[in-house]
């Protein structure tokens, strides 16, 4: 079964979770958690997405962020 699409509108809140394969973990160490977040909001300025809260878990992330124009989600995602 195919997932539905996403929503991607301009100005509306996100639920994004973003999970390592076949659940392993994502980040081993502070320095790999810090490392993301560098890269996050570096993507972050340059998709035009405002991030409002995420959490950091050992094989998932979980982020809440609003795109600034239709597209931008998927742009970041990308």
């Amino acid at each position: 079964m195919t997932r539905p699409p996403r929503l991607d509108i301009a100005g509306i809140p996100q639920h994004v979770v973003q999970r390592g394969n076949n659940r392993l973990p994502c980040f081993l160490d502070d320095e790999d958690r810090q490392r993301y977040l560098q890269c996050l909001r570096q993507a972050l300025l340059r998709f035009g997405c405002q991030l409002h809260a995420y959490v950091l878990m050992s094989n998932h992330a979980h982020l809440l962020l609003t795109p600034h124009e239709m597209g931008a989600l998927a742009r970041l995602m990308h």
